[in-house]
């Protein structure tokens, strides 16, 4: 194998490799900078205070007995435009968000989207936001019950929680929520007593039991915070072996925020982004296992006779990018779009998403929206397509004279090596040219792939006749003739459910290669002629919106090819 043919099979083995496993093999640049984190007993810097970790007001037996304990506890009811439910008025608990504009499945009656569970559900899921004290002072928990000022609480309408202590203090907090998916809790206390009382602020999510997740190695479920500026990522086994001590991150800066992600959900802790806090990722090993992220503040000191105060944002709700970017300027909040887990493309990904995202506006399809940014990208990289396409051209016309060169020098390789270069120069011709449209293609290839995969703008989003989810797998399958024979292929691994799509990407790879010379190496032709099968059984567990791109832009490029080498009919002298 000559020096020019091995290269341009290590470079088409190299956009493979990538393809497959480039998160395996790359980490995310965000995280080489993550602080160090330490697993500490106390919060030091706090006097030692603990922040509330099992007050046993989730500890019961029985579905009877939890059902018993819950049914009479007083509620505020939560309507917005996009989120229903109930605050508990036992504990001050945000423990009951229902998403109305999300559902299940694309089935019209199918449930709801719950978020958080109220105590008295399988697997409770809620935030709570408190104070505690380093001198023993009685502060509102888990099982305090506060009074309400009114019973709804909507964009329009906030409420205030009142509980005394009897000591001669008074907690509020005042609570109200936007249009979508931010709450505001300004936690008050007023100080009745003839001495001053120092409290720390907290607030923690807490979620019982470890939730399904994908577990796929390119997404990112479970805890995670951006502290200092930089993205920090926890799995949930990490917080069991991490235990209630806990992990813990002492930003330098102030700032930051902590929460628990789902593919497409998330809660969040956005405290007051002026101060500096502890924050810490915990596991508690009661009732089932409760997974914990939490901060906790500076001291607030309150005079006799006064009020001191601390305000937090609490975020609860679909992962919306443009959601995120105006949270994060009308908060300033640091990268809190870092929730939606871009990967290690970010750069690219992010503005490929606004990309289709602008396309939709105008085609009111982000199927179509895809087809259309595809020819932007072909456009922008139209110079280097053009150029490698004819140096395609220059080689398939060459392969008469390789073909003499190699009857000529028999098997002395050699020389045919020499001989090759020489005519590759005097032609003008670059013999790995023909890797460039793959190689262009791989970013774009990612980019496309992630957006699909994590945006929830692209789940359910149908394109036409049998896709009606961009977003998963093309649904039809070879194996029941595309749904014309009577029964399932569920029971078939995915990869050998072949759908139409993958089929035609198949097709329109093949027929590209057909127009690219005949590599002059057995080996490497074998390679090329089984490169559009292995691509076929590959794409076909991709999201549909993916294989359609990749579809359409081999048509792109087998047009625009056909013409550079129907316009070089010379052959070399």
């Amino acid at each position: 194998m000559n020096p020019e043919t091995r290269n341009l099979v290590a470079a088409i083995s190299l956009s493979m490799a990538v393809l497959i496993g480039y998160q395996l093999l790359f980490v995310d640049p965000k995280k080489d900078q993550i602080i160090q984190e330490n697993v500490v007993n106390n919060l030091s810097d706090s006097s030692n205070i603990p922040i509330p970790s099992n007050d046993n007001s989730l500890t019961v037996t029985s579905e009877n007995n939890k059902t018993e304990k819950f049914k009479n506890v007083p509620r505020v009811q939560l309507n917005s435009n996009e989120t229903s439910g109930s605050i508990s008025l036992k504990g001050a608990r945000i423990d009951d968000i229902t998403l109305t504009q999300y559902r299940e499945t694309l089935d019209a009656d199918s449930s709801l989207i719950n978020l958080l569970l109220k105590s008295n559900e399988k697997n409770p899921y809620f935030i709570e936001h408190g104070w505690s004290s380093p001198d023993g002072l009685k502060v509102p928990n888990g099982k305090t019950l506060w009074k309400s000022s009114k019973n709804l609480l909507s964009p329009d309408t906030s409420i205030t929680l009142s509980w005394d202590n009897g000591e001669g203090i008074i907690f509020y907090q005042d609570i109200s929520v936007d249009d979508t998916f931010m709450f505001t809790i300004n936690q008050r206390v007023k100080n009745n007593t003839n001495n001053a009382v120092t409290l720390y602020p907290y607030g923690l999510i807490r979620r019982t039991g470890e939730p399904e997740t994908t577990k796929f190695f390119v997404l990112h479920e479970g805890p995670l915070g951006v502290f200092d500026g930089t993205l920090s990522e926890k799995s949930y086994e990490d917080l069991a072996e991490s235990g209630q001590k806990g992990i813990n991150i002492k930003p330098a800066e102030s700032g930051g925020w902590t929460g628990l992600t789902d593919k497409y959900w998330m809660t969040a802790l956005l405290p007051d982004q002026n101060e500096k806090y502890s924050f810490t990722y915990r596991y508690l090993n009661s009732s089932g296992g409760q997974y914990q992220t939490d901060f906790l503040g500076k001291a607030v000191k309150i005079q006799p006779k006064s009020e001191g105060n601390f305000l937090s944002r609490t975020f609860a709700g679909a992962k919306r990018l443009a959601l995120f970017d105006d949270y994060e300027e009308r908060f300033n909040v640091k990268h809190f779009d870092l929730a939606i887990d871009f990967g290690w493309f970010y750069f690219l990904t992010k503005p490929f998403f606004y990309a289709l995202s602008w396309a939709n506006d105008y085609l009111g399809n982000f199927g179509l929206a895809i087809l259309a940014i595809t020819v932007l990208v072909k456009i922008v990289f139209f110079p280097l397509a053009n150029k490698s396409y004819k140096s395609m051209a220059k080689m398939r016309n060459l392969s008469p004279e390789i073909q003499k060169l190699r009857e000529r020098v028999g098997d002395d390789r050699q020389k045919l090596n020499q001989e090759m270069m020489n005519l590759y120069k005097k032609e003008k011709v670059n013999p790995a040219a023909g890797c460039l449209p793959i190689l262009v293609q791989i970013p774009v290839f990612f980019a496309l792939y992630k957006v699909l995969f994590v945006s929830i703008e692209m789940r359910q989003t149908p394109f036409f006749g049998w896709i009606k989810d961009l977003s998963v797998q093309d649904p039809t399958s070879i194996l029941n003739l595309f749904g014309l024979l009577p029964y399932s292929t569920s029971i078939f691994p995915d990869f050998l459910n072949l759908g139409i799509w993958p089929l035609l990407m198949g097709v329109t790879m093949f027929l590209q290669q057909r127009l690219n010379p005949t590599p002059p190496d057995p080996i490497q032709a074998k390679i090329f002629a089984w490169m559009p099968v292995a691509f076929t059984f590959l794409l076909a567990t991709f999201p549909a919106g993916l294989v359609i791109y990749w579809t359409w832009n081999n048509l792109l490029s087998i047009c625009q090819q056909w013409l550079i080498m129907n316009g070089m009919k010379k052959k070399p002298k």
